[in-house]
């Protein structure tokens, strides 16, 4: 993403902090509010990292809503079963991965578009999930330190300024995005999704890249049903309908660009943070669920038109 786009998206996410911030001084320019504010953005900011990667080999991932309630599934049923906050960490996280590698392997085997491989799978994954819970949320979940990733800090945990789950997330965003534009690895995604044809011819083996990054899609997924579970403290096999259209909308209004090549974590991150200021605002503001779904609505659409009009200008160049 060119510094310039992703600046604009910086200046976008500050002005609409700006408007709510002078209409309800009192209350949004609080820490509480902030902290809360990454709180809220947590899961669909690191599910926006994997997202990204995706979009950017030129694919799509509509089963990551799914693919997190199964992972908050898993989490609950395993730290029920044998009280071990690490096993029901990695089981959780493995869900995830495994799920994301058989999008990808569907997807870069058989050949078969992105849009019907994961709209399937979004359907199969939301079943697998209601299957291992017997279609109730698991609840009565022993308290462990999985909780602490996505709660309110304490009054003792002030200094870490935002939740451990917001650390997590900007760690990892610093970890993938020098992957994708320092290494190798992110060389051939952003190749693969330009042209797959060229990559081909130069070499790069574009199945492999296509499991890789939807493997690593699966990972973000299952560590945002940490988050979840974190949050809710309990398997909700329910849980995170529509968080795949969120993750989608805060990648391309972050820049990436739905025809691949071309993609941003940093900018994702900032479509994130428009996405909840604008639903945090809102709420302060007592203005109806609908008009805010209107609103969210028109800005992926001034997004897409962006993407749109940057590629028939960089086209005709």
């Amino acid at each position: 993403m060119k510094s310039k786009n992703l600046i604009g998206v910086i200046v976008a996410w500050i002005l609409i902090y700006a408007v709510f911030a002078f209409l309800k001084p009192a209350t949004f320019l609080s820490p509480s509010n902030f902290e809360l504010m990454m709180r809220q953005s947590i899961i669909i900011g690191l599910g926006a990292i994997g997202m990204t990667y995706v979009i950017i080999t030129g694919g799509i991932d509509l089963s990551t809503g799914s693919v997190i309630a199964c992972s908050t599934v898993t989490t609950a049923l395993v730290q029920k079963a044998t009280l071990n906050p690490w096993l029901a960490l990695a089981a959780g996280i493995a869900t995830g991965t495994l799920a994301g590698f058989i999008n990808g392997t569907f997807v870069s085997k058989l050949k078969v578009g992105p849009f019907i491989v994961t709209l399937a799978s979004m359907l199969v994954f939301r079943g697998v999930a209601k299957g291992l819970s017997n279609e109730q949320p698991v609840g009565s979940v022993p308290d462990s330190w999985l909780r602490t990733f996505n709660a309110s800090l304490g009054q003792g945990e002030k200094w870490q300024l935002i939740p451990k789950g917001a650390w997590v997330w900007i760690i990892l965003l610093v970890v993938m995005n020098f992957v994708l534009f320092r290494t190798v690895f992110g060389r051939n995604v952003v190749a693969t999704g330009s042209n797959e044809k060229t990559a081909i011819l130069c070499g790069i083996r574009t199945g492999r890249v296509k499991t890789a990054v939807y493997t690593l899609c699966g990972f973000f997924a299952g560590l945002a049903g940490i988050m979840q579970f974190s949050r809710t403290t309990i398997g909700d096999p329910t849980i995170a309908g529509g968080d795949e259209l969120k993750m989608i909308a805060a990648a391309v209004i972050g820049g990436a660009s739905l025809s691949g090549g071309e993609g941003s974590l940093i900018g994702a991150v900032f479509g994130t943070l428009i996405m909840t200021t604008i639903n945090m605002g809102c709420i302060q503001m007592q203005i109806p669920n609908w008009i805010q779904e209107i609103l969210t609505g028109v800005i992926i659409l001034i997004a897409v038109g962006i993407d749109k009009w940057r590629l028939a200008k960089s086209q005709a160049a």
